[in-house]
């Protein structure tokens, strides 16, 4: 693996583990409270622009993951979505870097050896 495919791998497992640490922190102050939580996020201007921002940048990923699949077939990057919707773009988006990147390098490895004979 190259080093490039380790630090995407890494930033996907922070990606997950650190915004879930919050919510736990958030929903043991709260209490486990869907509507609770998104009156947080709209609760003034600054936050509702966060959502907004991160709610973008999800449909964007969505959208490359799904262009993809359609393009090259690789539907083992579909696991992007449910990451991406049930974790968080912090983890959506190096997951979907690290899938590119291999497939990059296997289609390099092929034409590689294709080359040589």
């Amino acid at each position: 693996m190259s080093v490039i495919s380790g630090i995407y791998l890494l930033l996907a497992a922070v990606g997950a583990i650190v915004p879930f640490r919050h919510f736990l922190i958030w929903f043991d102050a709260n209490g486990v409270s869907i509507t609770g939580l998104i009156e947080a996020w709209t609760v003034n201007a600054a936050a509702e622009g966060m959502l907004y921002d991160l709610a973008l940048a999800a449909v964007a990923l969505i959208a490359a993951v799904v262009v993809d699949v359609a393009r090259r077939g690789a539907s083992a990057i579909l696991v992007v979505i449910p990451v991406t919707l049930l974790i968080g773009v912090s983890c959506g988006l190096p997951l979907y870097l690290w899938f590119r990147h291999q497939m990059r390098d296997k289609a390099r490895s092929r034409a590689r050896r294709e080359a040589r004979v």
